[in-house]
């Protein structure tokens, strides 16, 4: 294996490696979850924004005195492993109101995991002029409070530079998924979710420099000797481990595409570098993130109603010669289960073949998940 994915391979089996080493140089760890996290004012803050994880091979069992069992697993396990010290190296964390579950972990961290910074990020759910304002009022409140903690001052131009430096990094891991547009890829899609969590787990600068790397080794691949079966694509809720990729493309599909928060919805976009950065933030998280936390005004019918909703995971698949789509959901996500009958009727509507999972999180039986899988995957026409 090569250099520069090797090491990609070392950040993903031991997330928090390099999260310690910073940490013993001085260096501040915000954890944060979501996509909507500003990681920009942490980064111009001079902390590193660590976007944290569950635990797909460890059950859950401290969390359960905290949160009911009927919430979201992801969540859950995420607490689970921070009261078991996995994440002891972390000064804070920020969480956003992206949905109901995030908000009571909030609430839960906040009293059981020690720390010495916590703030949560009101997010509105709506886009309207109002909206914009409300959310670049709130990351104004952010912003302080990142002073006040650090003890400096986030000029406008130290956030420009961070943001400078989110939008490179958001260029490259477009310009990483280009080479999926190929008849033969080069690159995996459990290769990418590696690549994408550890992204998530370095300094910015760092990270777009491990990120160019890993774009040289993967040009020099001859994508004709991977897998060449049916090109699929994977929609749903976060999903940063590669336990379900490895079990599609084990039985002969291409997972070429993702609209997945460890995926496209986190690099999608660019913020531009406006007079008013917060104002720049403010637009396009709330614009530019597709995510069914975000309610957007239908425009009239039904029909318009769904590809204002589901267009831009339409075009995606065009875009990567796309034949199917797997619609994979986490267990008591109801933010993305209630878009999944309509997201079904849209993409079938478009041609494409769509199956719909939901499951729990670790994966509770991958036997059973492969025997779906394949079975679906016979039914997509060469």
């Amino acid at each position: 294996m090569s250099d520069s994915l090797q090491r990609v391979d070392e950040i993903f089996r031991d997330r928090g490696q390099r999260a310690r080493e910073l940490k013993a140089e001085g260096t501040g760890i915000i954890g944060y979850l979501c996509t909507f996290t500003p990681i920009e004012l942490i980064a111009a803050a001079g902390l590193v924004p660590y976007r944290l994880t569950g635990g797909a091979d460890e059950p859950i069992a401290a969390a359960d005195r905290h949160l009911e069992t009927i919430a979201c697993p992801y969540t859950r396990s995420i607490l689970d492993l921070t009261l078991r010290g996995k994440y002891d190296f972390l000064d804070g964390f920020v969480m956003p109101h992206s949905c109901d579950n995030v908000v009571n972990l909030y609430t839960v961290f906040a009293r059981t995991v020690e720390h010495s910074y916590a703030h949560f990020v009101n997010v509105p759910h709506t886009l309207s002029a109002p909206s914009i304002k409300f959310f670049a009022a709130e990351l104004a409140t952010f912003k302080r409070s990142l002073e006040k903690y650090t003890g400096r001052e986030i000029t406008a131009d130290n956030l420009r530079a961070a943001i400078g430096l989110y939008n490179e990094q958001r260029a490259l891991v477009r310009e990483l998924y280009a080479f999926r547009k190929r008849a033969h890829p080069p690159i995996s899609g459990s290769e990418m979710t590696r690549v994408i969590v550890s992204l998530m787990s370095l300094p910015v600068a760092e990270a777009n420099a491990l990120l160019r790397g890993v774009i040289a080794e993967v040009g020099k691949r001859n994508g004709e000797a991977r897998n060449n079966g049916p090109r699929l694509m994977i929609h749903g809720t976060g999903n940063d481990e590669t336990t379900f990729l490895e079990i599609v493309e084990g039985v002969g599909a291409q997972v070429v595409a993702d609209d997945l928060c460890f995926g496209t919805r986190s690099y999608w976009f660019e913020v531009p570098l406006t007079d008013d950065p917060l104002v720049g933030l403010a637009e396009t998280y709330l614009d530019k993130i597709h995510c069914p936390r975000t309610f957007r005004q239908s425009p009239g019918t039904h029909e318009q109603d769904l590809e204002n909703r589901f267009g831009h995971i339409y075009e995606m698949a065009r875009e990567f010669g796309v034949q199917a789509v797997i619609v994979f959901i986490m267990r008591y996500c109801d933010t993305h289960a209630f878009d999944a009958p309509d997201l079904k009727q849209y993409l079938e509507g478009k041609g494409l073949s769509v199956l719909h999972i939901e499951e729990d999180y670790p994966t509770s039986s991958v036997g059973r998940l492969k025997t779906r899988v394949q079975a679906f995957v016979e039914t997509i026409a060469p």
